[in-house]
């Protein structure tokens, strides 16, 4: 699930086929660690898509645009100054490296051609692009690496570009069998760490696959191994090898139902239990594989403002309801001080002056207990004591069984909150739940009067395979519209049980549903709770008319009695989305 060496390779086949030999037209840098350049060749305009994001480093080529600052960053502008109407005339990997290197021919300012070198390095969170001059010192990088972050290499203006080689691994394009077998066999690993470890652009994933083309167990120690079953291993890797000196390529993405899993460039057989989609080129594999994940992790840095406040509340309110069971448990013994008060009344008279307990036979329970009293108290004194630690513990009992109600009511509020926002899929859906953590107190409103945003984000919509239209709230707000004014009285209602999550509504039409909607209804109450991911969740299902709203309540939440029930999973693969 990464940009290894070989799918940099069928990268970098790609672009060679594709944007060899074209001007660039346009650079722009719409995010801090990203650019795009549009490149014209041959009549064909293509945009190439180049992130250096430590969480999400990419490179693909896309028909889509992005918008741009109005101000272009520093590099960006310097891109555009040194190349902004140049010709690529070499791409190209150095060995399996997760490298690509462009060279560009441009016209200086004297019009004389010269040649510049853009290095792309896709490695994590050491991901870069690093300007290059003719002689491999370093014109500028989109980030600045100074020997205060790393002591292997600088990456500032001025500084010669290499190539660091920390781990000294084996290029694989070059091992021959000897090479390979001293890197790999001699090491006391299991066989996939070993080959991942010793072997430059060979990711944890390609390694786990040579291993199953060979039959061979990836977590047995690598130095265990019988001479007969090096050399098919061996094998199995120079064939697959030779598909990358080659370019035989297949980029592909495995699917776990409608869930992208994994991608690569090679045939994925580990996977024999999942469903393959074989691509056109592997920039649609990126681009498609990628998008989803992308917008998950930038709508998370968006939210992030947003979860911290939950979060922050809901941690409060647990210590504070925690507290609150303490103390109530401690209400448990005011029972036993009414009943010491009446004891001593009872028994009391025959005391001595200045006696410190009192033995005497509960008629409650019919057995002896011991009371403790206050040697400077009268019997009369020690009794009217107890009775008053019983009404003080009645009093706290009281008042704590409203206040952790209201605790509980508040942590079911903001769990819901957290759900929806583990929901959200965009800016638009984060609006109505910002819009409810102002309006219950958590976020000051910072805007005069009471003027409340524009909503514009809407309900998930599917269809089941019956032909059923399903509605599925994204937040409490949706859940109370799509609940109390968007279903009618015989429409269907769903909700994972005992956990926060989305209402689900199937409109009936005043039919009655197959089995087989109900069960989708359910796998999506399951999916978008917080159960997400569970094999078992029970999820309650019931006609909309017999749910009702809580007084005072939430929005979103609700009663219901005499429901149905059914434990499902949480797999919403093959429900048909709808508009």
């Amino acid at each position: 699930m990464a940009l290894d060496g070989i799918v940099i390779a069928n990268v970098v086949r790609d672009l060679n086929s594709t944007i060899l030999g074209g001007k660039i037209n346009k650079i722009a840098q719409p995010e801090n660690d990203e650019l795009l350049i549009t490149v014209k060749n041959q009549k064909t305009q293509y945009r190439l898509l180049i992130s250096a994001g430590a969480s999400l480093p990419l490179i693909y080529l896309t028909e889509s645009n992005k918008p741009s600052p109005i101000t272009a960053p520093n590099f960006c502008m310097l891109l555009r100054k040194h190349i902004g109407s140049g010709r690529f005339t070499r791409i190209w990997q150095p060995g399996l490296e997760r490298i690509i290197n462009f060279e560009i021919e441009h016209l200086n300012e004297l019009g004389d051609l010269c040649t510049k070198t853009l290095v792309v390095e896709i490695m994590g969170k050491h991901s870069n692009i690093i300007f290059c001059g003719d002689e491999g010192k370093i014109i500028d990088s989109i980030k600045h690496v100074p020997a205060q972050m790393s002591s292997v290499r600088e990456v500032l203006p001025g500084r010669d570009y290499f190539i660091p080689e920390t781990q000294h691994k084996l290029n694989p394009l070059e091992a021959g069998e000897a090479a390979f077998a001293d890197a790999v066999f001699t090491k006391p690993m299991p066989l996939g760490k070993a080959l991942h470890t010793s072997l430059t652009g060979i990711s944890p994933l390609i390694a786990e696959e040579v291993c199953h083309r060979a039959s061979l167990e990836s977590s047995q120690s690598a130095n265990t191994f019988t001479e007969l079953e090096r050399i098919h291993l061996y094998g199995i890797f120079t064939h697959l090898m030779d598909d990358v000196r080659e370019g035989n390529f297949t980029p592909n993405i495995v699917f776990n139902g409608k869930e992208p899993v994994d991608f690569s460039s090679v045939t994925l057989t580990q996977y024999s239990d999942m469903s393959v989609r074989g691509c056109l080129s592997v920039s649609e594999v990126l681009e498609n594989y990628y998008a989803v994940k992308n917008t998950i992790t930038r709508i998370r840095q968006k939210s992030s403002d947003l979860r911290r406040i939950v979060q922050t509340a809901l941690e409060r309110n647990r210590k504070k309801y925690d507290l609150q069971l303490r103390q109530m448990k401690d209400t448990e013994k005011k029972d036993k001080y009414k009943v010491y008060g009446e004891l001593i009344n009872t028994y009391g008279y025959g005391l001595e002056p200045g006696a410190k307990k009192l033995e005497a036979l509960n008629y409650y329970t019919n057995e002896m207990v011991t009371i403790p009293l206050d040697p400077t108290l009268t019997p009369q004194e020690n009794a009217q004591k107890n009775f008053d630690k019983y009404n003080k513990l009645k009093r706290t009992c009281e008042a704590l069984t409203d206040l952790i109600k209201e605790t509980k009511s508040e942590i079911d509020h903001l769990e819901s909150i957290s759900t929806a926002l583990d929901i959200a899929l965009s800016e638009d859906d984060l609006v109505q739940v910002k819009e409810e953590l102002t309006e219950y107190g958590y976020i000051k409103r910072r805007f005069a009067g009471n003027k409340k945003p524009k909503i514009t984000s809407k309900p998930f919509h599917y269809i089941s395979s019956d032909g059923y239209h399903i509605y599925v709230g994204k937040n409490n707000y949706q859940n109370e519209e799509l609940t109390f004014k968007f279903a009618t009285g015989n429409d269907w209602w769903f909700h994972a049980k005992g956990a926060p999550g989305s209402h689900v509504i199937v409109k009936s039409n005043n039919e009655e549903l197959p089995d087989k909607t109900f069960e989708e209804a359910a796998r999506l109450a399951a999916y978008y709770s917080k159960n997400r991911g569970s094999d078992k969740v029970e999820v309650d299902y019931i006609e909309k008319k017999h749910v009702k709203k809580t007084n005072g309540g939430p929005p979103g939440f609700v009663i219901y009695h005499t429901n149905y029930s059914m434990v499902i999973d949480s797999d919403i693969s093959g429900i048909k989305t709808g508009d």
